[in-house]
């Protein structure tokens, strides 16, 4: 135990998934639906941050296979070689993006799906204000989270055990628009991971751009 208590704890916890994360949540029409708005909204080439990117499918998988450089960021290295090789095209780092320096305006759209759930609260907050900065003015993001007021909060993740903080809905919207960012639309669905040990999920999609010209 002394290893994994020297490591992120969502590095432990998806080392631990591997592929039956991306096999869970597969059916999340939700999350190709956010897909397909960046995929209208981007152009041609554009570079994309994905946070958290786990296994490289649907996000990287999806993003450059239309043709845009990405860039995949995950604390797990069971999920980074299996985005690596199942997404050759997209290029993933082992990293937290908590201490990863991020060039002011570098990239032209983020993605982060429910990769901050694992954070304390001030760390999610810093990390939405170092992507927003990231983002070039006018550069889109999708963030999603699971919206719940939970700080702390012990319990099982498809039969791993987690530590989650998240935000009830409205705070989490304040703070992304805190951070810089428009939210330009706000979707709300709930989801059941295909997996025996999940349970329905409520999930809070933000659809936001970056101020400025």
């Amino acid at each position: 135990m002394a290893e994994d208590e020297d490591r992120a704890p969502a590095a432990v916890v998806f080392d631990a998934l591997g592929l039956d994360y991306e096999k869970a949540f597969a059916s999340c029409e939700a999350h190709r639906a956010s897909l397909r708005w960046l995929l209208d909204g981007l152009a041609p080439g554009s570079r994309v941050l994905d946070v958290g990117s786990g296994t490289g499918r649907p996000t990287a998988w999806t993003l450059s296979g239309a043709g845009h450089r990405v860039l995949g960021v995950d604390v797990s290295p069971v999920m980074v070689a299996l985005a690596s090789r199942q997404v050759p095209q997209a290029v993933f780092r082992l990293a937290d993006i908590r201490r990863l320096p991020l060039a002011e305006g570098s990239f032209d759209a983020v993605c982060v799906y429910f990769s901050l759930l694992q954070m304390s609260r001030a760390e999610q907050a810093s990390v939405v204000a170092s992507l927003a900065r990231a983002l070039r003015p006018g550069g889109l993001a999708v963030l999603a989270t699971v919206p719940l007021d939970a700080d702390a909060a012990e319990g099982r993740f498809m039969g791993q055990p987690v530590r989650v903080t998240s935000f009830a809905a409205a705070a989490f919207t304040e703070l992304v628009a805190g951070a810089g960012l428009t939210v330009l639309s706000e979707h709300h669905a709930l989801f059941t991971p295909a997996h025996p040990d999940a349970v329905p999920e409520p999930h809070l999609f933000l659809y936001c751009r970056r101020d400025g010209d």
